[in-house]
């Protein structure tokens, strides 16, 4: 089986969904940071380790915002190729890399969603794919509209090959 990357149109979406910021932002609130906290975030939905916070303080530029992005998303495709079993159609390999770029690839390789891809009659919590996949709409225990409304994009995505953000 051919690995499969990000499609252009994969990559548009992604990039749509997670916005470029060049300046250093908290993930939950959305404002500028000018001192490192769990949650800081760049770029392209890049987050920030405290150990990485001199290297992105003072923010960065479009170029570097992309080769930052090109690097973290490297993993998130591998990750798929690697776990899912199935042959995957190019829109479901991108939908299912949008999905891991934002719930990470530990949550993913013990997710229901994972378990239901590579097999739809695997018992699990939820009654179908679509509910598990639209069960990560929490933030910090909590619902999330934000986040509803990309895993209704993601599963579009998923379900009928259509990329749109909402």
């Amino acid at each position: 089986m051919n690995a499969l990357s990000l499609s252009p149109q994969g990559l548009g979406l992604l990039k749509s969904i997670e916005t470029l910021a060049l300046k250093p932002y908290d993930d939950q609130s959305g404002n500028v940071i000018h001192q490192w906290l769990p949650g800081a975030t760049i770029g392209y939905g890049h987050l920030i380790s405290e150990a990485q916070w001199p290297l992105y303080a003072d923010g960065l530029n479009v170029a570097g915002a992309e080769a930052l992005f090109k690097s973290d998303l490297a993993p998130f495709e591998q990750a798929v190729n690697r776990l899912v079993t199935r042959t995957l159609t190019q829109y479901k390999f991108d939908a299912l890399v949008i999905l891991m770029y934002n719930i990470g690839i530990g949550a993913f390789s013990s997710s229901s969603v994972l378990k239901l891809v590579n097999d739809p009659a695997t018992p699990t919590p939820y009654a179908d794919l679509e509910e598990a996949w639209k069960a990560w709409d929490k933030s910090q225990g909590k619902f999330n509209q934000g986040l509803a409304n990309r895993r209704a994009a993601e599963w579009n995505l998923y379900s009928k090959g259509i990329y749109q953000r909402w």
